[in-house]
């Protein structure tokens, strides 16, 4: 195997650190020594990977609107915001999320840094200003996390899974909304779903149609009926979640949890209203043997880990860009696998669902996975890989898309650093900026 397609961990030896003999122990130990001192030479030394990178700067961000990729993208406030970070190497980096509001005083912040600390970057954009992050900015972060990702990922021609630990699968599970077959009839609905290959039937129990009256317990015999027809439509061995939407109180939701435990649902999602997650949620686990899951709205972590540490949910549905990027991802990743959490990520733009393909390959635990898009967006040159229910991830580099720039309009462009605060560095030389 020639040298550079070594990986970048493997200390490189000179070839006179591989004699063919050694007849005798003083020879050994000469070869040991001579071992020794090119390990603390190699330490001394930049990472491959490091030294592979670019030198560069941050010179320009620029975002776009993009056309609506599918029909539930934009009434739920899912950003088609296109971001584009630019670098004085020539390499672009391609984000998505945010709005022109919240993106223009974080891209203030990555003007003339280098683009491949990421972390120090987002640190950055997080404590740099008076007010914490909220939701809003946090996608903001989100969406110019993404793109600095992607510039690394090209800048070292690899994808970005690559730089996250590499494939730990060989594909994600996926599920769709409403699947659209089968005709008017649930059950067929749910029949056709699982014959096209999907994992699971996702519907909304909880909803009205052509009326304002919402009468939650006339809703929770509706969703005793839809259960029994999804679970017929799926079979035995098939799978069925549903979505309580956040409309119902702890004492409906308790109630309605017992109504269906015979159908056995692989999950039910948002079953209590939303401001009251964290004291709701832990008193109906205790009440019901139904997994749960929560947080399709959730942004930072802090918003959801004490029910995740204790075990309050089976799967977060935090997404990208929402929680802030790749970069946060990572950390709610971690904080799961250790609590042994599924990830059930809500559905997102394209160029988001793309990055969070790369970023879950990793993740060991279990994951299904929202994708809602019937054909590709027609403004992406380079896409997903999706069939039969089934994402695969691609060996294109960074989060492997690529723009058709004429379908975007743009709306915005930042060249010039934002409010001059300062960094400062604790003595132990970690950054701490506030």
């Amino acid at each position: 195997m020639g040298r550079k397609n070594l990986p970048c961990s493997v200390l490189l030896l000179e070839p006179e650190f591989f004699p063919t003999n050694l007849p005798s122990p003083m020879n050994r130990r000469s070869f040991i020594k001579s071992a020794a001192a090119a390990s603390a030479v190699t330490l001394l030394r930049p990472s491959l990977a490091y030294a592979a990178l670019p030198q560069a700067k941050i010179t320009r961000v620029r975002f776009y609107e993009a056309p609506t990729a599918m029909p539930l993208q934009i009434p739920l406030l899912q950003s088609n915001m296109v971001v584009m970070i630019e670098t004085d190497a020539n390499l672009v980096g391609i984000g998505e999320g945010g709005t022109l509001d919240t993106l223009t005083p974080c891209a203030g912040r990555l003007i003339g840094r280098n683009p491949f600390q990421i972390e120090s970057a987002w640190q950055d954009m997080y404590r740099a200003f008076h007010y914490p992050p909220g939701r809003e900015r946090l996608h903001a972060m989100g969406a110019l996390d993404l793109a600095l990702w992607d510039l690394k990922g090209k800048a070292l021609n690899v994808p970005v899974y690559e730089l996250l630990g590499g494939l730990n699968r060989t594909h994600l599970e996926c599920y769709t909304t409403t699947f659209r077959g089968g005709g008017n009839n649930l059950r067929d609905q749910a029949a056709a779903c699982m014959d096209a290959g999907w994992r699971l039937f996702r519907f909304d129990a909880a909803s009205v149609r052509g009326t304002n009256l919402y009468d939650a317990r006339e809703r929770l015999v509706q969703v005793q009926a839809d259960c029994r027809a999804a679970r017929e439509g799926v079979g035995p061995k098939g799978n069925f979640m549903v979505d309580f939407h956040q409309r119902f109180t702890l004492a409906e939701a308790v109630r309605g949890c017992r109504m269906i435990e015979e159908f056995a649902p692989y999950v039910v999602e948002d079953p209590v209203q939303t401001d009251a997650f964290l004291q709701d949620i832990p008193k109906l686990r205790a009440q019901t043997s139904l997994p749960l899951a929560a947080g399709e709205e959730w942004g930072a972590r802090w918003d959801f880990h004490r029910l995740v540490e204790n075990h309050d949910l089976d799967f977060v549905r935090c997404s990208l860009p929402n929680v802030g990027g790749i970069t946060e991802m990572i950390r709610i990743c971690a904080l799961c696998e250790t609590h042994d959490i599924g990830i059930m990520p809500h559905f997102t733009g394209p160029i988001a669902t793309a990055a969070q393909v790369h970023t879950l390959m990793p993740y060991p635990q279990s994951v299904v996975f929202e994708y809602n898009y019937p054909t590709p967006p027609n403004y992406l040159n380079e896409f997903l890989t999706f069939k039969e229910g089934k994402l695969y991830a691609n060996d294109r580099p960074g989060l492997g898309v690529s723009v058709n720039m004429d379908r975007l309009k743009l709306v915005g462009t930042i060249e010039q650093p934002g409010a001059n605060r300062p960094t400062y560095y604790r003595p132990d030389g970690s950054q701490f900026t506030w």
